[in-house]
């Protein structure tokens, strides 16, 4: 009697996909399954995590690299009007910094780079006199330009609430770019909030004051302004970082000055009492 039985007929991929311990009696994988594949839900978290540290990393060390490009720049176009941002003022009197600041206005005005001057800034409670009031004051007194030719803005204790100032004068006079005078890494940040209050805005920064007297100095004041350029970016905000521990010298009538212990002043274009001080770098 013959026996018939269906044997089952040999491929040549089952023969591969049984390993060596499958042959030998081993225990038997089940077939159709494939390989074991890690689950993509491993996957899309790191990178997710590496996504936002990459972001995290590059984008400060990015504006920081625009900040001191642009602090490199001299930026002087044909404009309507120059624009000074505000620092301290001593009884009326420009700071050192707001003189820097007036000084190199003064040589784009004699320049031609534009036929006005805008000068800005405000006052503290208790001043009597703001940052934009002394610096039209000396252009006038000491530089020698016409009065019809500068324009106080006296409003603004930050950059922002400045420039939003500053926009509506440029409105009112129907003008649309300016050059902006500040110290050089504020250049970006200060254009930036012009370029959004309507201004097409250079800048042409000064090359003296505290802010470029060494490089421990312009690290401090990159990474003040990368955190300022970021803040107003990403939040619309204009941070107040306290910059400098002054000294506030109250003059008496008698001629013998007393000074004590102020607070810092706060980053912005903030008038200063007699005398007081504000932060290079608005």
């Amino acid at each position: 009697m013959t026996v018939e039985a269906e044997l089952p007929e040999f491929r040549p991929e089952d023969d591969e996909a049984d390993g060596p311990d499958e042959r030998a009696g081993g225990p038997r994988r089940s077939r159709g399954r494939g390989r074991w594949r890690r689950s993509p839900w491993f996957r899309v978290p790191a990178g997710v995590l590496i996504g936002l540290l990459a972001v995290a990393v590059l984008t400060p060390l990015t504006v920081g690299a625009r900040i001191w490009y642009q602090a490199r720049q001299d930026e002087r176009p044909r404009s309507d009007a120059i624009i000074v941002l505000g620092a301290a003022q001593y009884n009326g009197v420009p700071s050192p910094t707001l003189k820097w600041r007036l000084q190199h206005a003064l040589e784009l005005y004699r320049a031609g780079v534009a036929p006005a001057i805008v000068t800005v800034g405000g006052k503290a409670p208790g001043d009597n006199y703001t940052e934009a009031g002394a610096g039209r004051s000396w252009l006038i007194g000491k530089g020698g330009v016409p009065a019809s030719k500068v324009f106080a803005v006296p409003v603004g204790r930050d950059t922002l609430e400045s420039m939003k100032a500053v926009g509506k004068e440029f409105d009112r006079h129907h003008w649309s770019s300016g050059v902006i005078v500040t110290d050089p890494w504020h250049g970006l940040r200060s254009k930036k909030m012009a370029e959004d209050s309507g201004i097409k805005a250079a800048a042409s920064p000064t090359r003296s004051g505290p802010s470029v007297q060494t490089r421990d100095t312009q690290f401090h004041y990159i990474v003040r302004e990368t955190g300022g350029y970021l803040s107003y970016v990403l939040l619309g905000k204009s941070v107040q970082v306290p910059d400098e521990t002054i000294k506030r010298i109250h003059i008496d009538p008698s001629g013998t000055p007393s000074s004590s212990q102020a607070p810092p002043s706060s980053a912005g274009p903030s008038a200063s009492s007699a005398p007081s001080s504000s932060p290079p770098g608005r």
